[in-house]
């Protein structure tokens, strides 16, 4: 019945990839998707296998059914982790944008460059989704830019810029995207190697395109800023965007020092944007229709939670092949196909184009047993993390813009997959030589 299982997975990743023309929400696909793998591993009673000195054996022969219950609850607690996590940094988010927090980015951005203005979002997209993440990064800088550039022809170019800027910046941040903080949560790696090994391939793979670009006709000469609308903000807009930062900053120090997981510092960021905001609230400068609309409660509302059960049945989906020992073993069948294990990361990030990387990379964690920070787990936060940046639907940010920018998925093809691709591909050659670096120094 294994067999089963993993038709049932594919199956439902082919209904995920497929969801606009079958007009099926991928969150109904991964949902049922996992339900219905792990009803075939409980109803069948299937062993639950775990690794041991590198040989699958079964957890519990005496009571297997037992063994699948507490295996199901493991998994559920760790996918809960990176679930309120999420949810933590989305409110947070949602609070900084309704003080008018990201208003005051909005206003620094100003430029009648048209390269000045490419290489001013391409950087303040790589840094900011490090602080927040890639998505939310993606969604407010294309709305910045779409009151900056009025032609969407031109605008398409710098929605596609931002894309790979913001994808580049998540992969060196514990906090920058769902992938690297799966890899931090479940102690793959530690925040500061992540940072010390990843930034700088990351730095190259935002530099490389940016460096590109800057030369082709669509970036030449100046744009007309002159009748841009004027942003509006509150007194609070200011001190809530820098609390909001250093709130989402403070987590991987909290659990540095309490050695707490991380959703407990980020639901205590949570806990305390919450009071600074209802504090702050700019009762004075609202009108009577916006005083109704300003509430925490109606920025909770505004989080996506489709994604977020998206994530829960496709981690808890992987995680049924994860218990039955698919992974492993396919791991096992990959290294002996291909002995270098940079090849096969890198395949992964060509994947993750096409894949979406959350499924990948929680099948890496269930494929590889190697310890914390070791070099195999940077790859891998580096390739699923900017791979995603070579097609327009490879990554959530590229959905996202897409869909607000209607971004044609051949014209991506023809011109942007080429300048992504250089620097992905230069990047990953940085993190290898950085890893042999530290490894023969």
């Amino acid at each position: 019945m294994e067999a089963w299982i993993i038709a049932i997975f594919f199956i439902g990743y082919l209904c995920i990839t497929t969801e606009h023309q079958i007009k099926v929400d991928k969150t109904v696909s991964a949902l049922a998707m996992a339900v219905i793998c792990w009803t075939i591993l409980k109803v069948f009673n299937l062993d639950v296998l775990e690794v041991l000195n590198g040989v699958l054996v079964p957890v519990d022969i005496a009571n297997n059914s037992n063994a699948i219950d507490e295996a199901l609850r493991h998994h559920l607690a760790e996918t809960s982790e990176i679930l309120f996590f999420l949810i933590g940094a989305m409110t947070i988010v949602e609070i900084i944008d309704m003080h008018r927090g990201f208003e005051i980015i909005k206003r620094m951005i100003r430029t009648r460059s048209k390269v000045k203005l490419l290489w001013i979002i391409g950087v303040i997209a790589f840094f900011l989704s490090a602080i927040i993440d890639n998505l939310t990064t993606t969604i407010i800088l294309i709305t910045i830019v779409r009151k900056l550039i009025p032609d969407q022809k031109e605008r398409i170019w710098y929605a596609s810029l931002i894309v790979i800027a913001a994808n580049a910046g998540g992969a060196w941040s514990p906090i920058g995207d769902v992938t690297t903080t799966m890899l931090w949560v479940k102690n793959k790696v530690t925040a500061a190697k992540l940072v010390e090994y990843v930034l700088i391939p990351a730095i190259v793979c935002l530099i490389v395109p940016l460096f590109v670009a800057s030369f082709l006709p669509v970036f030449k000469g100046k744009i007309d800023t002159s009748d841009s609308e004027e942003s509006i903000t509150y007194k609070s807009s200011m001190p809530v965007l820098v609390i909001g930062f250093i709130s989402i900053i403070f987590v991987p120090i909290f659990k540095s020092i309490t050695h707490l997981p991380p959703y407990i510092g980020m639901l205590f960021s949570l806990a305390t944007m919450w009071f600074i905001s209802e504090k702050l609230k700019p009762i004075r400068e609202l009108s009577s229709t916006d005083k109704d609309k300003f509430s925490i409660h109606r920025a909770l509302g505004r989080i996506e939670f489709s994604s977020i059960l998206f994530f829960l049945g496709i981690l808890l989906a992987v995680a049924s092949l994860q218990t039955i020992g698919t992974l492993f073993n396919f791991a096992q069948t990959l290294n002996e196909t291909i002995p270098s294990t940079n090849v096969v990361i890198l395949l992964l990030g060509f994947a993750s184009a096409v894949i979406d990387n959350v499924p990948l990379v929680a099948a890496s964690m269930g494929m590889f047993q190697e310890p914390m920070d070791s070099g195999l787990w940077h790859y891998i936060a580096y390739a699923a993390g900017t791979g995603g940046s070579l097609l327009i639907i490879g990554s959530a940010a590229g959905v996202v813009a897409m869909g607000m920018e209607k971004i044609n998925f051949f014209w991506y093809v023809k011109n942007i997959l080429w300048i992504a691709l250089l620097g992905f591909v230069l990047g990953y050659l940085t993190l290898v030589s950085f890893e042999a670096l530290h490894v023969f120094g």
